[in-house]
Formats: C-alpha cells, sequence, structure tokens
C-alpha cells in the first residue's frame, strides 16, 4: 500500500546522475581498490588545517578575500569558520566513517565540507591589461580538461589532466614550484599523488613510460585547499587560481599547477605563471 510517507517530497541528495556513485561513494571505494589508509588520510585533513590557518594567522589571506554582510544583523563575514586553528591529528580518529560505516575511512573530516561562497577573478588579454593600467598576477601557460569512467574511480581526473597540461606548457612536473590540488577527499588527493608517482599507472593508463613524477609535499596545498577552507561547488576553482597566483607571489615562484576532480569523472589541470 501507499503511506503518507510516499507522498513527502524527498531530500536532494548529492548523487552524481552519470554513474552509480555518489562523490563520497566513490572517494570510498578508491581508498579501498587503491589502499589508502585512514592514518593518511587523517593526516592530509589536518595539514590542510594546519597551513589554513597559518595562511589566516599570518594574513596571506587579506588580498584575496573581502567581508560578507549577511542578515538579519548585516554583521560582517570576514573569516572561513571553517578552518580549525586547533587541528589536533589524535582526534581525527574518533569520528566514523560516512559512507560504509563498517570497514569505511571516509569521515566528515577528511572530506571538504558543505559550503556556500562566491569567487570571482578579471581575465583579459595582456595587451588590454596595459591598456587599461592593470597589473597581471600571472597568466595561463596551458590546461587540460578530461572524462574518464565514473564507474572505476570518478575522482582520478587530476591524474589524467595534469600530464596533458605539462606536455602542452612544455614542463615537466619537477618544474613545477607550487601545486593546489583541490580536496575533495583526502582519499582522493592520496589517489591521485599516488598515481602520479607511479610508473605502473602511467604505462597502464597515461601510454607513457614514466611516471608524472615526485610530489614535493613542501610545495603542496601550501595554504590550505578544501578540506580546511571548503568546497561551493562552483567557486573552487577560481579560489584555487586566485589563491595560487598569491601563495607564488608571496613565494616568489613562477610556475604553478592547479588541478580538480570533479562529477560525472571529470579532472582539469591549469598550469599558470607569473612572468
Amino acid at each position: 500500500g501507499v503511506g503518507i510517507g510516499d507522498l513527502m517530497p524527498r531530500q536532494p541528495a548529492i548523487k552524481d546522475p552519470s554513474g552509480e556513485y555518489t562523490m563520497g561513494e566513490a572517494a570510498e571505494k578508491m581508498a579501498k581498490e587503491n589502499g589508502i589508509l585512514r592514518a593518511d588520510q587523517d593526516r592530509i585533513a589536518h595539514q590542510s588545517h594546519v597551513n589554513a590557518a597559518k595562511a589566516w594567522e599570518e594574513g596571506w589571506f587579506g588580498e584575496q578575500v573581502m567581508d560578507a554582510i549577511l542578515g538579519p544583523q548585516y554583521r560582517p563575514v570576514s573569516n572561513d569558520n571553517l578552518v580549525r586553528a586547533d587541528s589536533q591529528l589524535e582526534k581525527y580518529a574518533r569520528l566514523k566513517p560516512v559512507f560504509d560505516r563498517q570497514n569505511g575511512s571516509v569521515t566528515a573530516a577528511n572530506s571538504s565540507p558543505l559550503t556556500d561562497g562566491a569567487s570571482a577573478v578579471l581575465m583579459m588579454s595582456e595587451s588590454k591589461a596595459k591598456e587599461l593600467g592593470y597589473e597581471p598576477l600571472g597568466y595561463i601557460r596551458s590546461y587540460a580538461f578530461v572524462g574518464i569512467d565514473p564507474n572505476w574511480q570518478m575522482l582520478m581526473g587530476p591524474s589524467f589532466a595534469t600530464p596533458k597540461a605539462l606536455d602542452r606548457a612544455g614542463l615537466t612536473l619537477a618544474d613545477i614550484d607550487l601545486i593546489d590540488m583541490h580536496e575533495a577527499f583526502a582519499a582522493q588527493v592520496l589517489s591521485n599523488t599516488q598515481a602520479f608517482e607511479s610508473e605502473q599507472f602511467a604505462r597502464e593508463y597515461l601510454n607513457r613510460d614514466s611516471a608524472i613524477g615526485e610530489i614535493n609535499w613542501d610545495k603542496f596545498n601550501v595554504t590550505g585547499s578544501s578540506i580546511s577552507l571548503g568546497h561551493p561547488f562552483a567557486a573552487t576553482g577560481t579560489r584555487q587560481l586566485t589563491q595560487m597566483l598569491h601563495d607564488l607571489k608571496r613565494c616568489d615562484g613562477n610556475l604553478g599547477l592547479i588541478t580538480a576532480c570533479a562529477a560525472g569523472g571529470l579532472g582539469a589541470a591549469l598550469i599558470v605563471e607569473r612572468e
């Protein structure tokens, strides 16, 4: 029979219409298939908060963030309210898995939270910028977009897009001064960085003889990323771009890699340069 519950509206879910899994389920699947440990996921999440908290404390986000005025009191919101300045790694182990409650490793703490936000960038040709009297923060050197089977490992797009962007720029990963990889889930970050360093992955999936390159963690998400700063879906890409260009300026670097996974098995990579 039909009960009153059958007539109630259904709550929206973060379900990917192109495949069998939600993004969280895909992250859990990737963690299992790639041998990603819970402790390593928690370490990535903790470091994201540590780096973001330091960036706020040192004032590094000052030129990147503007106040938002929210009602009903219309008080300004000046800082991200997700960053855990007191993050303690041992506390991450207390949280229960979300997507596989018995044997899972993906938790609320090592995943990007649902957040609201907005971002914007001003992009134009160098000649137009000079005409208008603007000083460019940086330049787009190359980019690549890919699509993979979302029912395989939905969030592996960065491992396919990055080598294409590097090749188009005539660069190797060793040439890159800073890397910003979107942290949808720590399991996704570690699955991709593991693939970056794997010759077997390069041969089997990229038709390359050598790995994409070794990750220098001192150059990776140096002021935090989506786990600590949040992931308002449409805004994250330009947040990454703005953050990268300011980080390069602060570190006196020139080349930055920005890469992200996305629903539907999509992936993107962008190489930027300051000069």
